[in-house]
């Protein structure tokens, strides 16, 4: 599948490596300089992927991403010269699927491009197979197409959410602790803050909110069987 994926840059040279990296690899791309003019982009023909800049004029990358998280689960990767633990965590909690800070190898990119779209299919019009769903009392998954659902209400989630709910959902009752979670979750290679953890179950518990996620305290969160 020939994914596009959506730069919002406003330096002219990361603009151009970025874009001739993508299109190297196959993908293809839309660069602009502004967030507004993204929206209008989301409007028009919504990307698979979107590469947002956080220091941007008018409507920064913050605002931007809460945006479209709040409209889309489509991947947002996150890029900065703001390098604080705050920032990563503020971006990862307004719905960032990674955040990744300037000076970056553009090859390091390609690889968290990579590893987002084999964790993440945009959704085709499929027939869901009984075989492929993951259920639990009111929550059903429907892990071939990415898609949840509460007493049969589709839900709108992000890719990092969907992957913490079908893990709970395969390990009903099972305790995982905050660093387990961010290996299985973000990866191995993720070095930020398990409060990425909390701010993910916190996310999750807003939009469902009956949901049985519970906290283990001084330990980490499980999804409880009600009927145990």
């Amino acid at each position: 599948m020939n994914y596009h994926i959506a730069v919002i840059e406003d330096d002219p040279n990361i603009q151009a490596i970025v874009s001739a990296f993508l299109k190297k690899e196959g993908y293809e791309v839309t660069v602009m300089d502004t967030a507004e003019k993204g929206m209008e982009l989301w409007e028009a023909n919504p990307p698979d992927m979107w590469i947002v800049d956080i220091m941007l004029p008018g409507m920064d990358g913050y605002e931007f991403c809460k945006k479209i998280r709040n409209e889309s689960e489509v991947p947002i990767i996150i890029v900065s010269a703001k390098d604080e633990e705050i920032d990563k965590i503020l971006g990862l909690e307004l719905g960032g699927d990674d955040y990744l800070t300037k000076p970056f190898s553009p090859r390091e990119l390609m690889a968290r491009i990579k590893r987002i779209f084999r964790r993440y299919r945009p959704e085709e019009k499929q027939e869901r197979h009984e075989g492929n769903q993951v259920i639990v009392d009111r929550l059903v998954i429907d892990k071939n197409n990415r898609r949840v659902f509460w007493d049969e209400d589709e839900k709108d989630v992000t890719t990092k959410e969907f992957d913490m709910l079908l893990l709970f959902a395969q390990n009903v009752n099972r305790a995982f602790s905050r660093e387990e979670l961010l290996t299985r979750i973000w990866g191995d290679d993720y070095f930020g803050s398990d409060r990425a953890v909390d701010d993910l179950v916190k996310r999750i518990r807003k939009k469902l909110q009956e949901l049985p996620l519970e906290t283990v305290w001084g330990f980490g969160y499980r999804l409880r069987d009600k009927e145990e």
